[in-house]
């Protein structure tokens, strides 16, 4: 049997997403015009589907504004709420691009412990591969030998080279080596993992400043890309997460991940109207071609159910 496409991927990977909003959905169109009422109850479907109140009111108020007192079948309403999903997602839907010169292009991956960082960095590694750069990882997760350990079992199994020091070793003179190294074999890209700590803010906006003025010393430019993985089973609470991370470490870019194990996919539309940061990737699998750039008119047909 031949592997699914990844566009079958996604569509089953925003199966339990699409059910829940489809479900709440259901049932709105009981009238024959799309008015006041039934506006309100697709809003409301809206927001329990984890697209958040502020991506609710614009899509409500856009089919307000195309649709009012018009008849409205469920197809149809389903076909309207994703163009208007779409046009929310795509003026972020942005790949990741290697356009560091000098190289390397540095891109700190941060994101709280079990967010699924480490097995992204993997995939990232083998994503820019098959685009034929030369990638290196840094291990720079000091906090857990766990963190480490894991790194470097990926690094291996994905074929890239890897710096890494102690436990509880200093972070910034792990990144400081491999910029170096990276620098002198000619690397395109160094991806670095970085503690996932949030408990304690002030430690880890610490750590990740010295890791800014290090890289500073080497090349002004880095990190070129600060990459936040988020969990998509974490639903709203990712919300939170984006807006601690960027005040602590200036997120740049975002990266969804575990999307096929939760019905609250709907938060990457909600972080897209909140935030506006570019999305890069989204992740619905375990296989390490299971991340893939974002495509928003796919991922808005799935959300609402359009096959």
């Amino acid at each position: 049997m031949s592997e699914p496409s990844w566009t079958e991927r996604v569509f089953g990977g925003f199966r339990k997403t699409s059910e829940r909003l489809s479900q709440n959905l259901t049932g709105v169109v009981g009238t024959a015009k799309l008015d006041d009422a039934t506006l309100d109850d697709v809003e409301d479907a809206l927001i329990v589907s984890d697209l958040g109140p502020a991506a609710a009111r614009r899509i409500r108020d856009r089919l307000a504004e195309k649709r009012f007192g018009l008849g409205i079948t469920e197809t149809e309403l389903k076909e309207a709420v994703a163009e208007e999903i779409a046009a929310i997602l795509r003026p972020v839907a942005k790949p990741l691009e290697i356009v560091a010169f000098p190289r390397p292009q540095v891109i700190l991956v941060i994101g709280v412990n079990g967010s699924g960082k480490t097995t992204t960095i993997a995939k990232l590694a083998h994503w820019l591969q098959e685009d034929d750069y030369a990638v290196m990882l840094a291990a720079g997760d000091t906090f857990r030998a766990a963190a480490i350990g894991q790194l470097a079992t990926w690094a291996e199994r994905v074929g890239v080279p890897i710096v890494s020091g102690p436990e509880g070793g200093d972070p910034a003179s792990i990144v400081f080596d491999a910029v170096k190294q990276a620098t002198a074999v000619g690397t395109d890209a160094l991806i670095v993992d970085t503690a996932g700590r949030l408990q304690n803010k002030r430690e880890l906006m610490d750590e990740l400043a010295k890791i800014r003025r290090v890289l500073g010393r080497l090349n002004p430019e880095a990190p070129h890309d600060v990459i936040l993985v988020l969990d998509a089973t974490n639903g709203q609470n990712a919300l939170s997460q984006i807006e601690i991370f960027r005040e602590v470490a200036g997120v740049t870019g975002l990266v969804m991940t575990k999307l096929d194990g939760t019905a609250r996919g709907g938060v990457l539309v909600a972080a897209a109207e909140q935030f506006g940061l570019p999305i890069h990737a989204i992740g619905v699998g375990e296989k390490i071609d299971d991340l893939r750039p974002f495509d928003p008119d796919l991922v808005a047909r799935v959300i609402a159910g359009v096959a």
